[in-house]
């Protein structure tokens, strides 16, 4: 499913949920669900083939002695329903480029290095709270043809039960490349923009390891089936 037609049935569903409540007479509970977050697209580089070692740590890679290139971040968030409501169980993957801008996806024929460290793609199931964590690195931007920088991003994708699937990106706070990104500005309300950007929070030291910031990215999933 496409950014667009996703994006497209949810407004036909949503319509005629507004269209529902207003004739009902029950407009006032309309303004305690939470919007939706945008759909975006899934991109070329969905891993053509997942990784053995498939967790929530992508700065390791099981059976390497080494750690992935690049700045440790932590990305944790809860998945929710429309109504504020934790959904449990739900599959929580992402993937993203490594720190020298290439993803383990064998149509990637950027000239910049992989990495061997780096797992490239991550698995989380949410728990009893509806929440889910990730370690990972910063993305950095790269060049997504010769006049189009991509910013960093995060993709996610997200399927929980009862839910339709989920597929979106987030981003980070004061990246240049933002204002003229297609996909980031596909987005066409500013608050669903927003809802798909991150602070990162400073770094705190870590027992035994490097020092991590942080990130919080909560999902609200769109409709139930």
């Amino acid at each position: 499913m496409t950014a667009k037609t996703g994006m497209l049935s949810r407004r036909i569903v949503l319509g005629g949920a507004l269209t529902a409540v207003a004739t009902s007479g029950f407009a006032p509970a309309l303004a305690a669900l939470r919007a939706a977050t945008p759909a975006q697209t899934t991109g070329p580089f969905y891993p053509a083939v997942k990784p053995l070692d498939d967790d929530n740590d992508l700065t390791l890679v099981r059976g390497r002695d080494g750690r992935a290139a690049g700045k440790p971040i932590e990305v944790a968030g809860r998945v929710t329903d429309r109504q504020g409501r934790p959904v449990r169980a739900a599959v929580v993957e992402i993937w993203q480029c490594n720190a020298f801008g290439r993803y383990h996806h064998p149509r990637d024929a950027r000239d910049a290095p992989l990495d061997p460290y780096f797992q490239g793609h991550g698995r989380n199931v949410t728990d009893e709270a509806g929440a889910y964590r990730f370690r990972t690195i910063q993305p950095p931007p790269y060049p997504a043809s010769a006049n189009w920088m991509r910013p960093a991003h995060i993709h996610f994708a997200v399927a929980g039960p009862g839910f339709e699937p989920l597929v979106t990106q987030m981003y980070f706070a004061g990246d240049p490349h933002l204002e003229r990104d297609y996909v980031f500005n596909s987005i066409r309300d500013p608050a669903a923009r927003a809802s798909v950007v991150v602070t990162l929070r400073p770094p705190s030291a870590a027992p035994g390891g490097p020092a991590v910031a942080t990130a919080a990215f909560d999902i609200v999933l769109p409709v139930a089936r």
